[in-house]
Parts: C-alpha cells; sequence; structure tokens
C-alpha cells in the first residue's frame, strides 16, 4: 500500500513548528511531480500550502487537509505498526487523511473526472488556519463542496460549532486583606458573571447533533499579593456555540448579565450543512458500497477545523476521515483499513461528482 509507506514518511517529520511543515509541504510537492502532478506552493506569513487541479468541467469537488500536528514526545514521530493499526503523533490528526487524499489524487490523473479536483495541503489547522484555508479561501481557491479529511471515524461531519473567545473584565475595590468586608473582590465577581453566563437560556439550546453550546473558563487573571482584596479580574472563556444560533445574540446576551466589560477576541462560524444535501446522499452511497458491513450515520463535531473558512462563503464543507483514537494524546493512532477505504471513496466519490451537481 503506497499511501501506507507515504503515510509513515510522513510521520517521521516533526511538523508541529512551521520549519518541519514547511518542509512537508515541499516534500508532498516533490512526490507528486514523480507522477506527473505539479502544483504551486503558496507563502504566506512564512507558512506554505500546496495546490493542485486536475480534471475539468463546471464544478470543482475540493479536498483539504493539514500537515502540521501539535507537539509529541520524540517517540512518537517514530511510527509503530500493531494489529491493524498504525501509532504515532499525525496518525489520525491528520497525515492519514492527507495520506489518503494525495494517493487518491494521484489515482484520479489517469481516469479522467468529469469535474475538476483540487487538492490543497497547509501548515497552520492547530494553530487557528488563519494563513493557510482562510487565505486560499479567500483568495478565490474554492469550488461548490469541499471536504476536510480530518478524524472522523469514517463518517461524514456535516456540521461543526463556531467559536467565540471572550474576555471580560471585572472591577472591584481594594482592601487589606484582613479587612475583606471593607473592599469588593473582583475575582469573586467574575465568578458571579461566569455563573451568570451559565445559566443563559441561548446557551442551553441544542440540535440534532448537540445538547447545548458550552462555555470553558480557560483563563482568569486576577490579584497580585494574598493581603490584598483584588481589584481587578479578566476572565478568558472559550465558547463553542451550536451552529445555528447567532453568535452576536450570544454576545448581546452575555453583555445583558455580566457586572464586567466584554471584548471580543475572536469570533469563528461553525459549519452547518443540512442532511439532505445532494452531495451528502451520495457520499454516503459511497461510503456504504465501500465499507458495506460500516454502520453509516451523519455526525457533528464538537471542535472546529478549516471546513469552517469554506462554510463561511457559503460552500457546503464537511469532515470525513479515517478511524482512530487518541488524536493530542500520547496513544494516537490510525485504524490503516480506514486509510484505504477513505482513499478508495474519494476516488469514487469524485468520479460522480458531476453527476451529482446535475441532479441537484
Amino acid at each position: 500500500m503506497k499511501s501506507l509507506s507515504f503515510l509513515k514518511e510522513l510521520m517521521k517529520v516533526d511538523s508541529s513548528n512551521s520549519e518541519g511543515a514547511n518542509y512537508l509541504i515541499d516534500y508532498a510537492a516533490a512526490y507528486l511531480e514523480t507522477h506527473e502532478i505539479k502544483g504551486d506552493i503558496i507563502e504566506n506569513n512564512g507558512y506554505k500550502s500546496y495546490v493542485s487541479v486536475l480534471g475539468s468541467g463546471d464544478y470543482t469537488l475540493v479536498l483539504n487537509g493539514h500537515l502540521d500536528v501539535v507537539s509529541g514526545k520524540p517517540r512518537q514521530f517514530e511510527p509503530r505498526e500493531e494489529d491493524g493499526r498504525l501509532y504515532g503523533r499525525g496518525s489520525a490528526d491528520m497525515k492519514s487523511g492527507c495520506a489518503a487524499m494525495i494517493h487518491a489524487f494521484i489515482k484520479l490523473k489517469d481516469m479522467n473526472p468529469q469535474c475538476r479536483v483540487m487538492l490543497q495541503l497547509v501548515t497552520d489547522e492547530e494553530i487557528g488556519g488563519v494563513n493557510c484555508s482562510k487565505y486560499l479561501a479567500e483568495s478565490g481557491y474554492v469550488g461548490d463542496f469541499v471536504i476536510c479529511t480530518e478524524p472522523t471515524q469514517m463518517l461524514p461531519s456535516i456540521q461543526s460549532k463556531g467559536m467565540i473567545k471572550l474576555d471580560i473584565e471585572v472591577r472591584g475595590i481594594a482592601a487589606h486583606g484582613s479587612r475583606p468586608w471593607e473592599g469588593n473582590n473582583a475575582i469573586v465577581n467574575a465568578y458571579r458573571d461566569y455563573d451568570a453566563i451559565r445559566a443563559l437560556p441561548i446557551l442551553s439550546e441544542g440540535s440534532e447533533f448537540y445538547d447545548c453550546s458550552t462555555v470553558n473558563l480557560a483563563l482568569i487573571k486576577g490579584g497580585d499579593i494574598y493581603n490584598r482584596v483584588p481589584d481587578s479580574c479578566v476572565m478568558g472563556l472559550d465558547i463553542r456555540y451550536v451552529p445555528h444560533v447567532d453568535p452576536m445574540e450570544i454576545i448581546k446576551a452575555i453583555k445583558s448579565v455580566i457586572s464586567g466589560e466584554a471584548t471580543l477576541i475572536s469570533l469563528e462560524p461553525g459549519v452547518l450543512v443540512k442532511p439532505d444535501n445532494p452531495y451528502i446522499t451520495e457520499l454516503v452511497s459511497c461510503l456504504k458500497d465501500t465499507m458495506p458491513n460500516h454502520p453509516v450515520k451523519i455526525v457533528g463535531q464538537h471542535g472546529g477545523s478549516d471546513a469552517r473558512f469554506f462554510a463561511a462563503r457559503g460552500i457546503p464543507a464537511i469532515e470525513l476521515g479515517p478511524s482512530g483514537d487518541f488524536w493530542h494524546g500520547d496513544g494516537e493512532y490510525v485504524e490503516i483499513q480506514s486509510v484505504r477505504d477513505l482513499e478508495t471513496i474519494l476516488v469514487d466519490f469524485a468520479m460522480r461528482f458531476a453527476s451529482i451537481e446535475k441532479r441537484g
């Protein structure tokens, strides 16, 4: 299996930094050239992306994946194969998805798909995706449907939560630590604000895929010495909101119940593709044809991916990737058969893509 040996080579490189990730862009580009496929390396703020397009037609399928990983121990960059699994950093998230995409792309070169297929490899998804996928989407490297091959247990993920990052600065009154009744503790006030935010009805609204939005108290900065009542506290909140909910309404509701002042740090859209989208229907058919014994259901993701940058432009974008577990953890692995199956499914779906659009 060529994709397995190629995947192992990708995994040997520590691409948790821009140097390693950029090296893999050059490596992948050179590998594709050995298969007579040329592409463009695009650099933005020191981060490289690779884009190549094959086929022709009125419709474009985009395959997107990231070669950067989170940090790992040295031994995690030594791929280990055992009992049908490949262990190591990036095995699941998501060098296996990239390997499957690349080899599907190589196969498609000689199969004359009646559509354009765009391969995108990027290097900064784990730190936000701003320099690569977001830049590509804003620069016109888009299509009619996008598949990000993030690990999804071989289940189409058609939704993902959006992200709001807020700082909330809460004031109090300083006083001697031995006489706290003379002051007003900003840290205590901040926690009251936090409780008020968590109780907001808009955050309890769920959907088919999600019970509710979530609020993570990610950062807190307050106080400087033990013997003084703190007069200032800043909370950093990471809110993952159900994608059909208006994030500006969430922010408005938060501001209405807190004593402090809220500052928006960042706002990222969710992904919201309808289950009856004709692309999804055909993709499910491809999955069932390739894996008749694998129960297929449509799912949503709690975390975000680069799919959101395309979704923000009104393009249906989903995640579909190999089976595995413990990504970002010490025991990260991917099921090798699922990498093979993903490659087959991507080829099959690309060959059906033009007719899907005509029916849709």
